[in-house]
């Protein structure tokens, strides 16, 4: 597609401002960016489309999803779950292996990227398992895994438990330069828990979750890291001690990096307004103490990325109520609104900030080519209306899965057009 997008307001790092400009799009990508001061680009032959004056970012990308195939594809698909993040201005996603199958054989891997390049709608990228069926017993054939197209190693869903399992993992996947990705859990302290342990908990006769097993694996991971020189990467956290221990690797050169969720930044167990399933996600949602300190934390590089962790469940699953329903809550089309209409409007955030950690920065942390806006990148491209207003609500949802807490919400900020490679693959109009 030869293209021209008109008039987009672009972030200027420089400057700390928008500025408006042209861009041109051939052969997938990006050709030439322009100032709109010069005036209007000729675009005999080319494709328009005029953004009038909307936000024009890089893609969103997204390093931490689940799309459910193969096996519960009645949650979500690949061809559902990739719309769902175009929806949201994601153009590159990287899918979680608990799966069933679990993603822990090439035939797998091969299966998820043909899946969705036939869906053709945005990037996926498969993660593989660490250990087979994610039983934490045997390690997979990492090598014939890269091979079929993973991108790193994780048994996102549970924690490693046995030590000596993970530091076999690091040091296999740091011979083949690639990141090994930490669901960090202890399941010694989490058996028959749904929510964290702090004031909701009690007040409705819940066990919790203690913060402690999320942190007792973070150090004990971050040390095999030390010792193995794998790239090691700490999936949605959720605590202050979490937080702390991850600084404390970054200040002795420790190869870690970690991501953090839209809802932990902004919701506490204390906003829980009852036993509703749609509030019940792993890790839980903590104290206002951990939410700060989570948010501290993305504020000065400790943690590096947001990432959605969206996670369809079905009506149905959700209704067995805050004790028996599964964990997790979708995340795609509601992740830029909520941080933009949080954080970037009411000036906590500058604009560029929240852009980073959800463009650059992920591109960055996995040695991506997209992320940025600039000439030979990828024309993986996201228009975002900011000034308008709209109620989330779960039934417009593009995914499956309605499963959400944010249902109701008042934002600004949505997603208007994506392009992918060029082509547009999702538009609100």
């Amino acid at each position: 597609m030869a293209a021209w997008i008109l008039n987009g307001l672009v972030w200027n790092e420089a400057t700390g401002e928008t500025e408006t400009k042209h861009i041109r799009i051939a052969d997938g990508v990006i050709a030439e960016i322009a100032d709109a001061s010069a005036g209007l680009p000729d675009t005999q032959g080319h494709d328009t489309i005029d953004a009038q004056g909307k936000l024009v970012s890089a893609g969103f990308i997204d390093m931490h999803v689940h799309l459910r195939e193969p096996g519960f594809e009645y949650k979500e698909d690949i061809a559902s779950g990739a719309r769902s993040a175009a929806a949201g201005g994601f153009t590159t996603i990287a899918c979680m292996p608990n799966t069933r199958p679990v993603t822990d054989t090439p035939d797998t891997v091969r299966f998820i990227l043909d899946k969705a390049a036939t869906a053709g709608i945005v990037n996926v990228l498969p993660y593989a398992a660490i250990t087979k069926n994610e039983l934490g017993r045997e390690l997979t054939d990492f090598a014939a895994l890269k091979e079929a197209g993973a991108i790193g190693f994780t048994d996102d869903g549970v924690g490693v438990q046995n030590a000596q399992m993970m530091k076999d993992a690091m040091k296999l996947a740091a011979s083949m330069g690639m990141p090994v990705i930490a669901h960090c859990e202890d399941d010694s302290l989490v058996v028959g828990a749904a929510v964290t342990e702090g004031k909701f908990a009690a007040a409705n006769g819940l066990k919790g979750i203690p913060n402690e097993s999320e942190a007792i694996h973070v150090g004990r991971d971050i040390l095999l890291a030390e010792a193995t020189g794998v790239h090691y990467h700490v999936c949605h956290v959720s605590t202050e001690q979490s937080v702390r221990l991850i600084r404390h690797a970054k200040q002795f050169g420790i190869n870690v990096t970690a991501e953090v969720c839209p809802h932990h930044l902004v919701l506490s167990d204390e906003d829980i307004p009852g036993m509703d399933a749609n509030w019940k996600m792993n890790p839980p949602l903590r104290s206002p103490r951990d939410v700060q300190a989570v948010i501290e934390g993305l504020e000065d590089g400790t943690i590096d990325i947001v990432v959605t962790d969206h996670a369809p469940h079905s009506a149905e699953e959700k209704a067995r109520g805050m004790q028996l329903a599964p964990f997790g809550i979708v995340g795609f089309e509601t992740a830029f609104p909520l941080l933009y209409t949080e954080f970037v409007r009411t000036g906590k955030w500058t604009l560029g900030f929240l852009l980073r950690r959800m463009t650059s920065d992920p591109a960055r942390v996995f040695g991506l080519a997209s992320g940025v806006l600039k000439a030979g990148a990828p024309a993986d491209i996201t228009i975002v209306d900011l000034e308008r207003e709209r109620e989330v609500d779960p039934e417009t949802f593009a995914s499956k899965g309605k499963n959400t807490p944010f249902g109701g919400w008042k934002l600004y900020g949505w997603p208007e057009t994506t392009l992918v490679g060029g082509k547009i693959v999702w538009t609100a109009r």
